[in-house]
């Protein structure tokens, strides 16, 4: 659905876009600012369960509204710890302003009003509502069904609002006929079920000095980056960059990667990895720091740990447009 697509496209701060084409898998996650039960396997997939539903949709509902108004106290009272950490670090990692920066989305989350109620699970301390219908995220066009899917962790004295999902059916023609069948077999995929562990909260990070991102092409590929232990990144399939959390360092920074094909995969094409520093000053073009690159036909590492260096000519040119 493009309208969507783009919507994610324009908030990259928050968003980050995965595609599993060979595991026919197409989610695109949106970790938007922008959230106590138990259960095994058997459990989880069972119909969706009313009274949770409605107190996890009240969850979103009330935090969504802390977008829309723009209420910091409504919305640090409504997200669990960890994504609140996770969003300041990459507001902080972008030179941007906190908590102003929270809201900046190009539109509001989407609304549930119209979309039917799938599933609502939760196992452990975590727990996912999975909608279906026209989700609508207000940059014109017609909405198609689709999925959207919520993601809570339970926390102090209730639910907390964690992230949403949006899954694309668009290439899946034959799971959207299902679902509008009544057929939920693909919703009661392990994608689609809360796992039940708390997620670990991130290192905190200082403001910036350099705003840096990761870059990836790896078609076929499963690739994993670590820039100075801090910011982990996953590029499965794709070619996109992610905002480095903490940013890059004056002299020595480390990076790790790992590479790997996805299943099915059998091809050699090309891979790339980079690392670019980016200026905040109107035409200065970013600059590129680290490079891995593999030509078509060439067989990729399995894995490397080296260092890129900031010289003081990339600071100057970034920070100064000189």
């Amino acid at each position: 659905m493009r309208c969507a697509e783009k919507w994610f496209a324009l908030f990259e701060i928050y968003c980050r876009m995965e595609s599993v084409k060979r595991l026919q898998l197409f989610l695109l996650t949106v970790c938007c600012a922008f959230a106590l039960g138990t259960g095994d396997k058997a459990s989880a997939q069972a119909a969706a369960s009313p009274a949770l539903g409605k107190s996890l949709q009240e969850v979103y509902v009330y935090w969504r509204n802390a977008m829309v108004k723009r209420d910091y106290n409504a919305w640090k009272q409504i997200t669990v710890s960890h994504r609140k950490l996770a969003i300041q670090n990459r507001v902080l990692s972008t030179k941007g302003v906190w908590p102003a920066d929270i809201f900046k989305l190009p539109t509001a989350p989407p609304p549930l009003t119209g979309l039917k109620l799938l599933r609502a699970r939760s196992k452990g301390v975590t727990a996912k509502l999975v909608y279906f219908g026209k989700v609508d995220f207000g940059v014109g066009g017609k909405p198609t069904d689709n999925l959207l899917v919520l993601s809570f962790v339970h926390e102090g004295r209730g639910w907390k609002y964690d992230a949403a999902e949006f899954v694309n059916l668009s290439n899946l023609l034959d799971i959207r006929k299902q679902i509008q069948a009544g057929n939920l077999s693909y919703v009661d995929g392990v994608a689609f079920l809360p796992d039940g562990k708390r997620p670990p909260q991130p290192i905190v990070v200082q403001r910036a000095k350099y705003i840096a991102k990761v870059y990836a092409f790896c078609p076929g590929r499963d690739v994993q980056v670590s820039v100075n232990r801090i910011s982990k990144h996953r590029f499965q399939d794709i070619q996109h960059s992610e905002v480095v959390i903490g940013g890059a360092r004056d002299g020595r920074n480390e990076i790790f990667y790992s590479i790997k094909d996805v299943p099915g995969y059998s091809g050699k094409d090309p891979l790339t990895i980079r690392v670019y520093l980016f200026s905040q000053i109107n035409g200065v073009k970013p600059v590129k720091v680290f490079q891995y690159q593999v030509e078509k036909g060439q067989v990729p590492k399995g894995s490397g740990s080296t260092f890129f260096n900031v010289d003081a000519a990339a600071g100057r040119r970034v920070l100064l447009g000189k």
